[in-house]
């Protein structure tokens, strides 16, 4: 989950919720640029974080506090095994980009153990075998991918609260033309992104948050029957070119 600090307690956005707003954002992107199969696509943004189920498990810090995404370093190994297999009862598509999102967010802790190792390898064929079989090459793989990514670190920033104020850009990341992209607020609490890359002049998304009052919990049902019980906003971000 997603955990911003308030004045009062803890504002929490699920990654579930998270993922569906990078969907949105795709479903904005120019037509005349979008990629190939996009519907596939944003299925496959839409759904890579499904396995995250914020009522279930363990999800408090050492100190009792809602435990932000970031800061879990753990890397379940089933549990990754388990989005891998689920991802391709939606086709080799959506199999593929969360295959590559999940080698993109693991790479970097290669040789922490050798059931990752085993797991980022066992990626690496599937993702070979799948664009053969898509009868696709490499770089439209990453095309596409990186079309996924973009959309996953935009709406991350609304979600972490990033934005920064005084009409300062910040960087998205690298769309699937290669392009640089960055993100702005503006001053009348409008956003927009240099250069523009949707279809419409201006348009408005949303997610939804949860608001806990408590700094405190003492076990994960305690924070669970307070996520349930939670009042819920809708945070809403009105993009203008």
């Amino acid at each position: 989950m997603i955990v911003n600090l308030t004045e009062t307690g803890w504002e929490v956005i699920y990654h579930r919720a998270h993922a569906l707003l990078a969907a949105e954002l795709a479903g904005h992107w120019h037509r005349k640029d979008r990629p190939e199969r996009l519907i596939e696509t944003v299925a496959a943004i839409s759904h890579h974080d499904d396995l995250e189920r914020e009522w279930e498990g363990d999800h408090l810090t050492e100190a009792g506090a809602p435990l932000d995404f970031t800061l879990d370093k753990k890397s379940s190994i089933p549990k990754l095994r388990k989005m891998a297999a689920d991802s391709r009862y939606r086709g080799r598509w959506v199999a593929l980009l969360t295959s590559m999102h999940m080698s993109f967010l693991n790479e970097g802790k290669r040789g922490e153990s050798a059931e990752l190792d085993s797991f980022l390898d066992e990626q690496v064929e599937m993702q070979k075998q799948w664009i053969k079989g898509l009868k696709i090459t490499k770089k439209e793989a990453e095309k596409a991918y990186a079309f996924f990514q973009w959309c996953d670190r935009l709406s991350l920033i609304l979600c972490q609260r990033k934005l920064p104020a005084g009409e300062r850009a910040l960087e998205i990341s690298k769309g699937p033309d290669g392009k640089r992209y960055d993100i702005m607020e503006k001053k009348d609490g409008t956003v927009t992104v240099l250069p523009w890359p949707f279809e419409e002049e201006k348009f408005t998304v949303n997610v939804e948050a949860c608001y806990l009052n408590q700094m405190k919990f003492d076990s994960n049902d305690q924070l669970t029957q307070a996520l349930q019980t939670a009042p819920i906003e809708l945070l809403e971000w009105t993009f203008a070119k």
